[in-house]
C-alpha cells in the first residue's frame, strides 16, 4: 500500500471557494481512482488561500488484475476447412491476440469464438497522471481567469503542484508547470521552496517549515480559541459571527488574532451598526461585556506574527476610525430626517417596472396587513397598517445606502427613535424574517402579519408579470418567500386560504396591466405554493407518496395540509394501514373513472339497495358521517384515521359481494353514488390513489 500526495499551488483564492475546492477534488479524486480500478484507502482533502492538498492513503501499487471472456463471431463462419477465415483473424487481431489464442464457447445460439483477455496490472505511476490532471480540470469556479499568454483557465494562476507517490514524482505538465516535490510556505515565515523527500513527510514540513495550518477547522479553532483570550484580556468576550470566521479562516494560512481598539465615543451609534462596520469592511469581530454592550475593542486575524504589532493595531484601529466616522454622520443625518419626508422620498424609489414606486408597495402592503390583521389579529389591525405603511422608508436612509444589510434592521431603530410603539418598530425589524430555510421565525405577532404579506405582494407582482423563477434562477428569491410564509402559517397554525390570500394581495396592484391573465397568475402561484410546500414536508421525513397524497386532498390550509400529513404518517405504522389504504384506493379508482362520463353528488336512495353488504356499508356511512364532520371540525386526524379502519369491514364487504358495475342502469348510479358518499369524504384526508402499495 502506497500514499499519494497531491498539492496544486495557486495565487491568493478568494475564502468562498475554498470549501467547494475540497469537496470537489476530493470526490473526483475517488471517481477517478475507482474509474480505473485502483484501490485505496482514506482521502483527504484541505484548502488554504495559496494550496489545495489531496492526500490518498493507502493506495494499491498496481491495478487490479481481471480476467475477460470475449466472444466473436460464431465457429461456423469463423473457420472454413479448418482454415482460419477473415473474420477469425480480424476478431483476433482487434483483440491485439492471435488466432491460437482463440477457443470456442457454447452458447444458447451455438457455438462462438472467444477468448480470455486478461486486464489491469498496470502499476500506479502509469496510470496516475490523468487522474492527478483531472483534479485540477474538474474543479469548478464562478469565474475562471487565464493569464500570461495561455489559455488554460482556473479560479487563479498556477503556481506548483507537487504529486508524490511515496518517495517518487508522479510525472505531470499543466499550465505550464511541470508536478515536482518542492512545494512553498507562508510568505513570511516559511516562504521556501522546500524539497519533500517522501509523501509520509509532508503534513511535518507543512506545519514545521511551511508555518502552514492546512485544516479549515483548525485554523477556526485557533482564531476562536487566541480570540477568545485577547478579548479576556480587555475584560470582554467576542461576539462570533460564524459565516465571517469561516471567512476569516480562509483568508489566513497561519491565523494571529489580535485586539484593536477604538474610541468610546462610538458606541453612542447602535450595536447592530458597529458590529456590520466591523464585520463587512474590516472582516473583525466585536467584543462585548457579559451583558452583551459593546466594549470599544475589536478582534482581527492576521496572517502572520508581526515584528511590531503595535505598529499593525494602530493600522487596523486607522481604517475601522474611517468607517466608524462614516457610520456616525448617517446615523445623525438619519436622526434628524422626518418619517413623513422619506414616505414622499419612497414615491420615487421604483419598486419592480411597471409595478410603481415603493411607495406604491408600501401602501399596497398596509392593506394587506390590516386584511391579514382582521382575520388572525384583530386587536393589531391598526399596528400592523402602520407598520405595512413605513416598513420601507429606511431604504432611503442614508444607514442602509451605505449597509444595505441592514434595511428593516435600521427601520426598526429609527421607527423607534421617531416615536412609533413598540409593537410597530419590532414589526418593522421582523419584516424579513425568516431570510432561509433555517433562519428564526419573527417572533411578534404583528412582524410575522407584515413578513407575510411583504412576501405576498412581491410574489403576486412577479407572477403577474410573468417572472416565474425556472431552474435555479430566482432574481427576487420568491421561493424562499414561499416558504416562509409556510413556516410562519405552520408556526403559529394560522388558517389563512391560500387563495383568499393571494387574491388579496393581488387586487392590491388594481388595474395594473398584467403579462399573465388574473387567473392564471393566480393558479400558477398556487401551484407554486404547493411545490414548496410538498419539498418543504419531504424536507422533514415524510415520505414524498405520502406528502404527494395529502396536498392532493387540499395545501391551500397549510397547518391543515401538516397536520393531516403527520396523522397520516403516525396511521401507517398501524397493521391494518396497507389493506386500508388499497380498499379505499379501489374505492376511489372506480369513482375517478366514472368522473370522466357522469357527474356524482355523493347522494343515494336508501330505497334502491338491495344487496345486504350495500345496505351494511349505507348504514355503516350513516354512523359514521356525524362522527366525521365533528372530529373534521375539530380537525383530530388520528380519530378520523381511525374511523378509517372501523368503516373497512363494511367497504370490503361491500366489494366482495356487490357488483357496482352492473347493467342496470339506475341500479348502477345509486350503487356509485353510495362510494362517492364516502370516496368524498376520505378524500378529504388524503388522495389514497397517490399512495402505492
Amino acid at each position: 500500500m502506497s500514499r499519494l500526495v497531491f498539492e496544486i499551488g495557486f495565487e491568493e483564492m478568494p475564502a468562498r471557494f475554498l470549501s467547494s475546492l475540497v469537496h470537489e477534488g476530493k470526490e473526483i479524486m475517488k471517481a477517478k481512482l475507482t474509474e480505473i480500478g485502483l484501490g485505496f484507502g482514506t482521502v483527504h482533502a484541505d484548502a488554504t488561500p495559496r494550496r489545495l492538498a489531496i492526500r490518498v492513503e493507502d493506495l494499491d501499487a498496481v491495478q487490479e488484475e481481471r480476467e475477460e471472456l470475449v466472444t466473436g463471431p460464431p465457429a461456423a463462419v469463423a473457420f472454413k476447412d479448418g482454415e482460419p477465415t477473415k473474420a477469425a483473424i480480424g476478431f483476433a487481431k482487434g483483440q491485439g491476440m492471435s488466432v491460437e489464442d482463440l477457443t470456442t464457447v457454447t452458447t444458447d445460439k451455438g457455438e462462438y469464438l472467444a477468448l480470455t483477455k486478461r486486464t489491469g496490472g498496470v502499476p500506479a505511476m502509469e496510470l496516475l497522471p490523468p487522474v492527478l490532471e483531472a483534479c485540477i480540470t474538474g474543479l469548478t469556479f464562478p469565474k475562471k481567469m487565464h493569464w500570461g499568454s495561455g489559455e488554460f483557465t482556473f479560479g487563479r494562476p498556477l503556481r506548483w503542484l507537487l504529486a508524490l507517490l511515496e518517495e517518487n514524482v508522479v510525472p505531470l505538465s499543466i499550465a505550464g508547470l511541470e508536478s515536482g516535490r518542492k512545494t512553498w510556505g507562508h510568505r513570511v515565515h516559511g516562504p521556501g521552496p522546500f524539497e519533500l523527500k517522501g509523501a509520509f513527510d509532508y503534513e511535518k514540513l507543512i506545519h514545521e517549515k511551511c508555518r502552514v495550518t492546512l485544516s479549515a477547522s483548525m485554523r477556526r479553532e485557533l482564531i476562536m480559541e487566541h480570540g477568545e483570550a485577547a478579548a479576556l484580556a480587555v475584560g470582554g468576550q467576542v461576539v462570533w459571527n460564524h459565516s465571517l470566521l469561516e471567512e476569516v479562516g480562509g483568508l489566513a494560512e497561519m491565523p494571529v488574532p489580535i485586539v484593536g481598539d477604538f474610541d468610546p465615543s462610538f458606541l453612542e451609534l447602535p450595536k447592530e451598526v458597529l458590529l456590520t462596520s466591523m464585520e463587512s469592511h474590516q472582516k473583525s469581530f466585536g467584543v462585548q461585556n457579559s451583558d452583551g454592550e459593546l466594549l470599544p475593542h475589536f478582534l482581527a486575524t492576521l496572517n502572520l506574527n508581526p515584528t511590531n504589532e503595535e505598529l499593525v493595531k494602530k493600522g487596523w484601529e486607522r481604517v475601522l476610525k474611517a468607517r466608524l466616522e462614516d457610520a456616525r454622520f448617517f446615523w445623525k443625518t438619519d436622526l434628524a430626517a422626518a418619517q413623513s419626508d422619506w414616505l414622499d422620498k419612497l414615491e420615487h424609489v421604483v419598486f419592480l417596472g411597471p409595478l410603481g414606486s415603493m411607495g406604491d408597495k408600501s401602501r399596497r402592503i398596509e392593506a394587506l396587513c390590516g386584511w391579514l390583521a382582521e382575520h388572525l389579529e384583530p386587536s393589531q389591525e391598526n399596528d400592523a397598517r402602520r407598520a405595512g405603511r413605513i416598513c420601507k422608508t429606511d431604504l432611503v436612509s442614508e444607514m442602509v445606502g451605505e449597509f444595505a444589510e441592514l434595511q428593516g434592521v435600521m427601520g426598526a431603530i429609527y421607527a423607534d427613535k421617531q416615536g412609533e410603539n413598540a409593537i410597530v418598530s419590532t414589526a418593522v425589524g421582523e419584516q424579513y424574517l425568516p431570510a432561509g430555510p433555517d433562519s428564526p421565525l419573527p417572533e411578534a405577532t404583528c412582524g410575522a402579519i407584515l413578513s407575510m404579506a411583504d412576501k405576498a405582494d412581491t410574489l403576486m407582482g412577479c407572477f403577474g408579470l410573468g417572472r416565474i423563477p425556472t431552474g435555479a434562477n430566482d432574481p427576487f428569491a420568491l421561493r424562499r418567500g414561499v416558504l416562509g410564509i409556510c413556516r410562519i402559517l405552520v408556526d403559529r397554525d394560522w388558517r389563512v386560504d391560500l387563495r383568499d390570500f393571494l387574491t388579496q394581495a393581488l387586487d392590491g396592484y388594481g388595474d395594473i396591466q398584467w403579462k399573465l391573465p388574473r387567473e392564471e397568475a393566480l393558479d400558477k402561484a398556487l401551484e407554486f405554493f404547493r411545490e414548496r410546500e410538498k419539498n418543504w414536508f419531504a424536507s422533514q421525513d415524510f415520505p414524498t407518496l405520502m406528502v404527494e397524497a395529502v396536498l392532493q386532498a387540499g395545501y391551500t390550509d397549510v397547518p391543515g395540509a401538516r397536520a393531516r400529513l403527520a396523522a397520516l404518517k403516525e396511521f401507517s405504522s398501524e397493521p391494518g394501514f396497507e389493506n386500508a389504504v388499497l380498499t379505499f384506493k379501489r374505492a376511489a379508482n372506480i369513482i375517478r373513472k366514472q368522473a370522466e362520463s357522469m357527474e356524482l353528488s355523493g347522494k343515494f336512495d336508501p330505497d334502491k339497495l338491495e344487496e345486504e353488504a350495500e345496505k351494511n356499508l349505507a348504514m355503516t356511512l350513516g354512523r359514521m358521517s356525524p362522527k366525521f364532520d365533528v372530529m373534521w371540525e375539530k380537525e383530530d386526524y388520528q380519530g378520523l384515521m381511525a374511523l378509517m379502519l372501523e368503516i373497512r369491514p363494511a367497504v370490503d364487504a361491500f366489494f366482495d359481494n356487490v357488483m357496482v358495475m352492473c347493467e342496470d342502469e339506475a341500479l348502477k348510479r345509486n350503487r356509485l353514488e353510495l362510494l362517492q358518499a364516502l370516496v368524498s369524504r376520505l378524500g378529504r384526508i388524503a388522495d389514497f390513489n397517490a399512495l402505492q402499495m
